[in-house]
């Protein structure tokens, strides 16, 4: 930066929130909740990101894509650090972006509050009609993160983000 000033950490923000997930990209990976602190460390910006699961496949297009968009805005220190403790839980995707995952088809997880037995008992909710006359049709979908239904009152089969 020209200035000698670190850019308001708003800005930063705002310019995380344009990086899609680049398997949703629908959604962000600050409403997927992935990206847990931002800050200056001895004159270089650092970006926390959690990673949905340990051996994500998109987790390398991520980290790239956060350090050039930073770089973008001037920013030409970025670190981007990958932390699994504490481990990412589907609770942290925000109000928002359960919206956008239910309008992309996607089923968003119930949260829990780390009880995760209460919701794998629960019956998914459609993400086309609302309906829980759903059934597991498998548990691993095109992700690791995703599981396959079908929805016995409107005939569609979708996939629900798991909770996590």
């Amino acid at each position: 930066m020209v200035t000698g000033q670190p850019p308001d950490l708003d800005r930063v923000w705002e310019a995380l929130e344009e990086i899609k997930d680049p398997e949703i990209p629908v959604i962000s990976i600050v409403e997927l909740g992935l990206i847990r602190q931002v800050g200056y460390t001895a004159g270089r910006l650092v970006v926390t990101l959690s990673p949905s699961f340990a051996g994500c496949p998109a987790l390398d297009v991520m980290r790239k894509d956060v350090r050039q968009r930073l770089q973008q805005l001037g920013e030409e220190s970025v670190e981007v650090r990958t932390v699994f403790s504490p481990p990412w839980t589907s609770d942290w995707i925000t109000p928002a972006g359960r919206e956008k995952l239910r309008g992309f088809g996607l089923a968003p997880p119930p949260r829990h509050a780390g009880d995760l037995t209460a919701v794998l008992q629960q019956a998914a909710r459609c993400p086309y009609c609302e309906s829980q006359d759903t059934e597991l049709k498998n548990g691993f979908g095109s992700t690791p993160c995703r599981s396959i239904y079908f929805c016995n009152s409107c005939v569609q089969p979708f996939e629900q983000f798991k909770p996590l």
